[in-house]
């Protein structure tokens, strides 16, 4: 089917937890693949010789990472009552996987991809450093101009700046050794920044023991739980 058979675009806003915090970006849009052929809602598909379901998801998820703010835009070739929709779907999905709003988008739309600007995230740290310490870290982060960065993927090193990346930057508490930062950081055509990466440019030693994204922000309108 092409894009013209499609009827009906809904928006959906979904959390994913528990054990989808080990699944990939691939495995999670067969996951939905499957909630909806269960649910028996009649997706658009693509043309070709192995045409795939028309659904995508804003920004990809990392593995490891949980989120409450992800966003998956679906193509219909029959309208649904969103109401229905959702209860639907709500009885098919799979452990670690919440339905948090479904509602109906104009079928005429740019992509949500091409929409993303940003994404914020909660993150968690076994570390020494009290809250004056890790203030003082994100001050003089903050206060750069520059931060070379380069990033290994397979065999290609990539080398960037990542301060443009970091939009905000807060410690929200430090309790028994545990801190707990809020960044909001760039998600768009010029890059996507990485919470690993800027605790590492903060000086952790250890890797975040959780990493939550908490928000997805599309031209002109932040998506919150």
């Amino acid at each position: 089917m092409s894009r013209s058979d499609a009827v009906q675009r809904i928006h959906i806003r979904f959390a994913a937890e528990g054990p989808l915090k080990y699944v990939s970006h691939l495995d999670l849009m067969r996951v939905w693949e499957r909630v909806f052929k269960r649910a028996g809602l009649p997706l658009a598909t693509s043309h070709g010789f192995s045409p795939r379901p028309k659904i995508a998801l804003a920004a990809p998820l990392a593995v490891g990472v949980t989120s409450e703010a992800e966003l998956l835009d679906v193509l219909l070739t029959e309208r649904v009552d969103p109401a229905e929709a959702m209860r639907l779907l709500s009885s098919e999905l799979t452990p670690g996987l919440r339905v948090l709003e479904l509602r109906e988008g104009p079928l005429k739309q740019a992509s949500l991809q091409s929409m993303l600007r940003a994404a914020c995230y909660v993150v968690e740290i076994h570390d020494a450093r009290g809250p004056d310490e890790w203030q003082a870290a994100i001050d003089q982060l903050l206060a750069r101009d520059e931060i070379a960065w380069s990033h290994q993927r397979g065999k290609e090193t990539k080398s960037y700046d990542l301060r443009p990346l970091i939009l905000e930057l807060s410690v929200l508490d430090v309790v028994d050794g545990v801190a707990t930062l809020s960044m909001r950081l760039r998600n768009d055509e010029r890059g996507a920044g990485r919470p690993e990466q800027v605790m590492l440019a903060l000086g952790a030693a250890e890797e975040p023991t959780r990493i939550h994204r908490t928000a997805i922000e599309l031209t002109g309108e932040p998506v919150t739980a």
